[in-house]
Formats: structure tokens, sequence, C-alpha cells
């Protein structure tokens, strides 16, 4: 057993998921903690109303966490890992949970850092959650079954994945190639008609179809809006992860470019 009763739980860094995620462990933990030192004041206000308690920095957050959980952008999780292993001056945490969104190459990186013992390889799929809904947390590695156990009775349904390390962040950047890149492809397809000047042709082949143009692209700025500086980062892990198995990675790689795109022009930068 890595965890004992009513862990202290570090949270890094609590965004809106970093935050759900922390408040949903409060009523098993002995103290759930974030780091402040270099924080925003939108993460601090997030912190504070999930009722987290504020610590100086990294470094104590570590001498203090039984269980560190990354959350932050996907392209920072490898950073963070570092972080945490330069912050523990060889008095590591027990347990690392490393909910972020990248691929299983990643992963093993962070556990040749942290411990191969001591991680755990998570992958959320649904909103933050703030009560009993469908948003899964699935989990992977030694210390799974633990970490589970900690958000039995929490609004994030834990399940435990039968494979090793690797094994969440496989499953999320599957279902992430059908979630966030296959919806680039209708903004590619506007784009390129609207440049073309054949957009209403386009439109009107798709629609004999029973595709509506118009429909598809507002439901992708609903769910892109904000976050495509974000998701350009997932998609070159979701990338990494298909080329690791000898998949073409193309898809991905143009929905990072996409997102890109999208931040560059103001539409995703939120």
């Amino acid at each position: 057993m890595l965890l004992g009763k009513r862990p202290v739980v570090g949270v890094l860094h609590p965004g809106a998921m970093g935050a759900a995620l922390g408040a949903a462990l409060k009523p098993v933990a002995g103290e759930v903690i974030w780091a402040a030192a270099e924080r925003s004041d939108a993460t601090s206000k997030r912190a504070e109303l999930a009722d987290l308690v504020a610590v100086p920095d990294v470094a104590e957050l570590v001498a203090r966490s039984d269980l560190v959980i990354s959350i932050c952008p996907p392209h920072a999780a490898l950073d963070v890992a570092r972080e945490v292993r330069a912050a523990a001056r060889g008095a590591r945490p027990a347990a690392y949970l490393d909910a972020n969104a990248v691929a299983p190459t990643t992963v093993a990186s962070i556990a040749e850092l942290l411990g191969r013992e001591r991680v755990v390889d998570g992958a959320v799929i649904g909103a933050p959650a703030w009560q009993r809904a469908d948003t899964l947390l699935w989990l992977a590695g030694e210390p799974a079954k633990e970490v589970a156990a900690l958000f039995a009775a929490s609004p994030f349904d834990a399940r435990v994945l039968p494979g090793d390390l690797g094994s969440a962040s496989a499953l999320k950047a599957c279902f992430a190639l059908q979630s966030k890149a296959l919806p680039t492809l209708w903004w590619t397809v506007a784009e390129a008609a609207r440049r073309y000047g054949v957009a209403d042709a386009v439109r009107a082949e798709l629609a004999r179809d029973g595709v509506d143009l118009d429909a598809a692209l507002a439901a992708f700025a609903r769910r892109a809006g904000g976050k495509a500086w974000r998701w350009s980062g997932e998609m070159d892990e979701v990338a990494a992860a298909m080329a690791t198995v000898g998949l073409p990675a193309g898809f991905a790689s143009a929905a990072a470019e996409t997102y890109r795109r999208l931040t560059a022009d103001g539409d995703g930068s939120g």
C-alpha cells in the first residue's frame, strides 16, 4: 500500500478540471493542497472556490503530499513531472497521477523520472465533475486501484484498466482522435471551399448527402472556442501515440495544425 488513510493530495495545477479533481477528494483526503507561486488570479479563484489549501510552491507541495495529481496542458506534462522530481530532492511523493491527455510514450518518460511503481496513468473523459454524472477517470498502473478507491464516492467515475502504464493514455488518444481531430475536417472543408470560391456549391452537395456544414461548423466552434491552444498539444500527443503503433499520424498532426491556426487567428485562444 502506497497511500495510507486520508492521504494529503497535491494538485498541479487547479484549472477547471484540476479544481474539480481536488474538490472530489476533499472528503477522503487529510488535506488537498495546491502550489500558489506564479499562478494566475484565475487559478487562485478556482482553488478558493474548490476550498483547496494554498502552499507557497511546488517544493512545499511535494514535501507534504502523499499523492500528487498533475493536470495541465498536455505539452507541459513532462515539464511538470520534471519539476516535481527536482522539487522532491530525493523524497518523491508516494504516488503520482498523471491525468493529462498525453501519449503512452510520454507516460513512460514520466515513469522513468518518478518511478514506475509510483506513477498512475490517468485519462479524464468528460467535463469537470461537480456532481455524479458521466465523467470517467480511467486509470492504469501499479497504484491504480488505490487511487481509484479514493474516488469511489466522488463525482468522478474512476475505472481501472487491466493494462499497464500507458493504457489509459492510449484510450484517451483513440477517443480524442474522433472527438477532437475528426471535427477539424469540417473546418478544413469549409475553409478550402471559401478560398476556392465554391462554398455555396460545396454546402449544397453536402446537403444532398444529409450533411449540414453550417451546423457542423457551429458545433465545432462551440467545442473548440477557448480550447484550441490546448488541443493543439493534445493532437501532437495523439499523433505520437498513433506513430508508436505504426499507424498514420497525419490525421492528428493535421488537427494540431488546424488548432494552432485557430489560436493564431484568435478563434481559440481565450
